[in-house]
């Protein structure tokens, strides 16, 4: 064959592409299990860490092994809701929603085109008192998502964790890489009341007079991150609003179990407060 014509280099181009398509597809195939196992480990100790079952840095020194056994060790009940806050199934195993599957559930919530049906939002509770659950949105330049734990049976927020694709080092990605940020949100309170459930303030959230954050929804934002900040702002807002009837539900479920001097199923927890609410009788 003359190889100087544009046959052979139409043959030649053809074939190396697809020997290469095909040891790429062969070299992904081949790695999928250990990708996926990496990032259902990386999920669990997002979860535990938002959990406050260790720092993240803590968590990481685990092997991935390590961490599935905390999970399945620490972990109560996993579950599945709708909109209105109703379990529609259990989570079985080691079931936990990868960053992929929030994406799709993003889509749920806001509706839409790319919507594929009724979002379905897990629920995690830990055995120390922590319910989990997880926010996906947009930052600056990519995704950003995380997992919030609240007191179980309360609005309050005991710890979070997030992550993001592609936000700007120094800047947007402190809401991965400053633990000091993640940790305003403990003692907050979500108003699952409000369509702003949680605000990050620009200028800095509320202070008593000791310069100690007030127990309310404001945390403050990142300095130099004003979009990355308001993306997050609205994830968490979104995916938190879309949980607002099982939070409210279990507030008022624990409130009534208080009151009546017994303890909801929901409640047992050392860590719940019965003082935090406020009973008809009084």
């Amino acid at each position: 064959m003359n190889t100087n014509n544009n046959v052979y280099t139409v043959i030649y181009t053809t074939v190396i592409v697809v020997l290469v398509a095909a040891l790429l597809a062969f070299v992904s195939q081949s790695l999928k299990a250990k990708q996926d196992a990496n990032e259902k480990a990386e999920t669990i100790s997002q979860m535990l860490t938002s959990a406050q079952y260790g720092t993240k840095a803590e968590l990481d020194k685990l092997g991935n092994a390590a961490k599935l056994d905390k999970y399945a060790q620490e972990i109560d009940k996993a579950f599945v809701i709708n909109l209105d806050g109703q379990v529609v199934r259990e989570l079985e195993g080691i079931d936990v929603y990868s960053p992929k599957q929030l994406k799709r559930e993003n889509y749920n919530i806001k509706g839409g085109p790319n919507k594929t049906g009724e979002p379905e939002l897990p629920v995690f509770i830990f055995k120390n008192g922590r319910t989990v659950v997880p926010i996906y949105g947009a930052g600056l330049w990519g995704p950003i998502w995380g997992y919030i734990s609240f007191e179980n049976g309360t609005a309050t927020m005991t710890g979070a964790y997030f992550d993001h694709e592609s936000e700007t080092a120094g800047l947007g990605a402190k809401i991965k890489d400053d633990p000091s940020f993640q940790k305003e949100f403990v003692g907050e309170v979500a108003d699952f009341g409000q369509a702003n459930v949680i605000e990050i303030v620009k200028g800095g959230a509320p202070k008593d007079a000791e310069g100690k954050s007030v127990a309310d929804n404001k945390i403050d934002a990142i300095t130099g991150a004003t979009m990355t900040s308001q993306g997050l702002d609205a994830a968490i807002d979104t995916w938190l609003a879309a949980y607002a009837k099982y939070f409210l539900a279990q507030e008022k479920s624990c409130q009534k179990s208080c009151c009546e001097g017994k303890e909801a199923h929901d409640c047992k927890e050392e860590a719940h407060d019965c003082e935090q609410h406020k009973c008809e009788e009084e």
